[in-house]
């Protein structure tokens, strides 16, 4: 019984360290890049020695891998909710659209669109990058098959297929707004806004 207060001390600060490491990594990631990070560089600036950075990561794929995917899930597990929640589906595809710039402000979008071009050239990162995207789009799935049964139809496309559109739209649409892409060359923002337009629409045209 005497140890295990000292034992709750330990794992918390192992915990903090990590998460300090991770928030270096992030910074780090944001300055330079994936193909530029330094683990030496993301260490100096967590305060810790480079061996506690391959103590809890292995190494710099695995620091960020474990960066993305912590990520990932606190922003799926939010999107969860929000999509659960029993108001209109407009609504709730506007309120995605208002996470989308909280996603870019913190980073996150940085980070995910990071390593998904590190995939294309390492196996690792792909499967990792993969099953992480695998759950975005088996959520909107499932909102697009609730709305399937709530009004009966989706039109012309399967409910994956709106799924795949969705998600597909907002993907390109991080990377073009992360390359620069503002409202005067290209109106990304209200183009994904105006999908919550349509939605209304149908609702309203087909109210369950």
């Amino acid at each position: 019984m005497v140890g295990r207060p000292k034992e709750a001390t330990l794992v918390r600060a192992r915990e903090e360290t990590r998460l300090e490491i991770q928030e270096a990594a992030r910074r780090r990631l944001l300055a330079d890049g994936f193909a530029g990070l330094s683990t030496r560089r993301v260490a100096e600036e967590a305060g810790v020695p480079l061996s506690q950075l391959h103590y809890y990561f292995g190494s710099k794929r695995g620091l960020i891998l474990s960066l993305l995917e912590d990520e990932n899930r606190r922003r799926l597990e939010r999107q969860t909710r929000m999509y659960g929640e029993d108001v209109p589906l407009w609504q709730r595809y506007e309120q995605a659209c208002d996470f989308l710039e909280d996603d870019l402000d913190s980073g996150y979008v940085r980070v995910l669109q990071e390593m998904i071009a590190a995939g294309w050239s390492d196996t690792e990162i792909r499967a990792a990058v993969h099953d992480l995207l695998r759950g975005w789009f088996d959520l909107l799935t499932e909102v697009a098959r609730e709305a399937e049964q709530r009004h009966g139809s989706l039109g012309a496309f399967t409910a994956e297929e709106v799924a795949a559109l969705i998600g597909l739209a907002f993907l390109g649409g991080e990377a073009l707004l992360l390359l620069g892409f503002d409202r005067h060359m290209l109106p990304i923002r209200s183009a994904l806004r105006r999908i919550g337009v349509v939605i209304r629409e149908l609702e309203a045209a087909n109210p369950s």
